[in-house]
Formats: structure tokens, sequence, C-alpha cells
């Protein structure tokens, strides 16, 4: 069974994390992800703070393994939630779309493990001075906001440059990624898009289905002229988004045209003007399967490339 540093940090049986994705990634899957031996992340996004604690103790009903919760630093309530972690005594919490700089003493005097996600060398480096436990190192392949280096010189840059603990994340969907991750020098692997195709996630079956029938070029970035890149599946939603964009249209019409339309995809299954927030490894993605079988068959197969594929390439000079 392959067992890495962060099985140890986190006392979890296999190096794989789920992405904590906003109005996706609630109580029924982090509960599903944990008790199959993963952790499981809730998607705090820009969610109150009562929402974030009942599902935070729906997910201590479900199960007694650890598990996460997100914050991006964007969210209107994030003291409320960082408060919110510490009294419920979250085992770990993610951060996105920023430095938790700001937070970061407070959740680790609380007992919180931190593990932010990052972009970039710099970031990582800045984080690491702050106390960060580990970092999750996302590549622009991934789903949702982005930066825009690529997972594959990302991981190795990152992992030379700090002594924590590094997670990847980004375009890795089975047992070939988590190998070829483990290879660059990361402890483990974070999977979004791959988890929202469980049967436990409450995303609507459109929104599933979508991510199984994509290809390998369905996905679009659209938000760069914001400054924050979004990767999604292509629909007439990105197109509208796309086409406004380079029509210079303000900052404020382009916020309006994107608020709430993640929600209408995966609560409603609006596929036309919801945005599919997906990573590009979704035309890899065939079924829909439980949460413990995607972390067993991940394992297994990686555990099969290392042990028997990788040997079998070595020829002694």
């Amino acid at each position: 069974m392959i067992r890495t540093a962060l099985c140890e940090l986190l006392n979890i049986d296999h190096p794989i994390v789920q992405g904590g994705m906003a109005w996706t990634s609630t109580a029924e899957l982090v509960a599903a992800v944990s008790a199959g031996g993963g952790l499981g992340i809730l998607g705090g996004g820009n969610a109150p703070p009562d929402y974030v604690r009942t599902h935070v103790r729906e997910i201590k009903a479900r199960t007694d393994k650890p598990f996460g919760v997100n914050i991006p630093v964007f969210s209107s309530y994030v003291d409320d939630i960082v408060q919110i972690c510490i009294e419920e005594k979250t085992p770990v919490v993610t951060t996105g779309a920023g430095s938790p700089g700001p937070w970061m003493a407070r959740l680790k005097e609380g007992g919180v493990k931190v593990m932010p996600v990052v972009a970039s060398v710099a970031l990582a480096k800045r984080l690491e001075r702050m106390g960060a436990d580990i970092l999750v190192a996302e590549g622009t392949e991934s789903g949702g906001h982005i930066g825009d280096v690529a997972t594959l010189p990302l991981i190795p840059q990152i992992v030379d440059a700090v002594r924590v603990p590094v997670v990847a994340a980004g375009g890795i969907a089975d047992g070939r990624g988590l190998a070829a991750v483990l290879a660059l020098g990361a402890v483990g692997v974070q999977m979004g898009t791959r988890f929202i195709c469980s049967e436990e996630c409450v995303a609507h079956a459109n929104y599933k289905q979508k991510i199984v029938n994509a290809s390998d070029r369905a996905t679009i970035t659209t938000g760069h002229s914001l400054g924050h890149p979004v990767r999604a599946i292509r629909n007439p939603m990105t197109r509208k988004f796309k086409a406004m964009e380079r029509e210079g249209i303000s900052e404020e019409q382009l916020i309006e045209l994107g608020t709430g339309k993640l929600r209408l995809a995966v609560q409603e299954g609006d596929m036309t003007w919801g945005s599919i927030m997906a990573g590009q490894i979704s035309g890899l993605i065939e079924d829909v399967l439980p949460a413990a079988e995607i972390i067993r068959r991940t394992v297994v197969e990686a555990e099969e490339i290392l042990s028997r594929r990788l040997p079998s390439l070595v020829v002694a000079s």
C-alpha cells in the first residue's frame, strides 16, 4: 500500500485529497471520501457561516475520519469561517484564491493544520515561511479558479523550493496521475473533477453527464481580464463571457454575468447558462462511481505502475 508523509501528517490511509469545490463538495461527498481513506474537503466557497457549521457537524455525524474545510480568501465570511473551524476542531483547512497569511497563526494556534493551494513558486515559499503545514501545488489544468503554470513543470519546481510536503493538483483523475506526481516529488494528489463524478456528490446529474461526455478540448478559460481566470466546460454562457471580454465590457457587467452561475449548474442542472467548472481531465472521465471505489482504483493502479511497470523500464548498465 502506498503510504507517504501526507498519510502520516493527516492520519489518512491513502495520499488522496478531494478538492474543496463550492456547492459541490458537501457533507455527503466529504464524509464518503474520508470514510474511503482519503481526505474529504468541504467547499466553503462564499457560503455563510451557518452553512459551513451545519455541514461540518453533518460530516462529523457521518464519519469519525479526518476531513477539511476549504476557505477562499475572497469569501465575505472568512473571519467567521476560520473561527468555526477552530471551534469545531476541524483537522485541516485548505485555502485558495490568495494568501491565508492573516489567518495562518490563528488557525495553527487553534490546532488546525493549514494546507494552502498555490499556483507559483513565489507564493509557495512565502506561505512556507508563514507556517503552512502542507502545500497544494495546482496546475492550470484544474477546473474553477486557476493559475497559469501547468502541473508537470509546477510540481518539481515547488518541491525543490520548499521543505514542507507538496500535494499535486490539476489534470489528475486516476492512478497514472498519482504515480506520475509521486515521481515528481509530491506526497499525494488532490482531485476535484473526478470526485464530481461520484455517486455521493450532490451535483446535478446533468453536470456529471456533461463531464462524462466531455472531450479533451471541452474546457475553456474565461475571466482573464478580471485577473481571476476560471476553467469550465464550453457552453453558451462561456461563449457570451468570452465575447464580452473581447468587447471590453466593464468589470461590473462581467461580474454580474458570472455571479451565481456555478450554483445554477450544480444545483439546477442548467447546462446552458450555468458555469460547468471542470478540469481538462474531464475527457478522461467516463463513469460515475462511489467515492470509495474511485480511491481504491486510483491506489491500485498507482501501486501496479510503481511496483511492476516502472521497474521493467530500468535497464542495468
